[in-house]
């Protein structure tokens, strides 16, 4: 894998790795609920689902560093597998939840896909 896609692979896994410390730790503080638009009470009523929502994204992180040092075919399979699903998520969350996420999660999803692609 090169090192543009190396890259590219690392910052979504990064990415993805801070909305799991967000979502399952620091859901309640007034910089997340700031960052999310959320009040304290919603906050507080959502902590369990945003906490599930975080390991959700912690299994993509954890995904995306295993492709990133597992060794070709697998490693590429691997690499390719969970970026889809962070871009299909990306998208979903942007047709339900708020279109910032196309560019915060779908974009930078794609854009290191395509890297790997390209790269292979």
């Amino acid at each position: 894998m090169n090192i543009v896609a190396l890259v590219l692979v690392g910052l979504v896994a990064a990415l993805h790795a801070y909305f799991l410390v967000l979502e399952m730790f620091l859901w309640t503080a007034p910089r997340t609920r700031a960052a999310f638009g959320t009040t304290a009470e919603f906050a507080e009523a959502s902590k369990a689902l945003a906490a599930n929502q975080g390991l959700y994204n912690g299994f993509l992180a954890a995904g995306l560093v295993y492709g990133m040092i597992a060794d070709d075919p697998v490693g590429f399979a691997v690499r390719v597998f969970f970026l889809v699903c962070v871009i299909v998520a990306g998208l979903y969350g942007a047709a339900t939840a708020s279109r910032r996420i196309l560019l915060v999660q779908a974009l930078p999803g794609a854009l290191a896909l395509a890297a790997v692609l390209i790269a292979h």
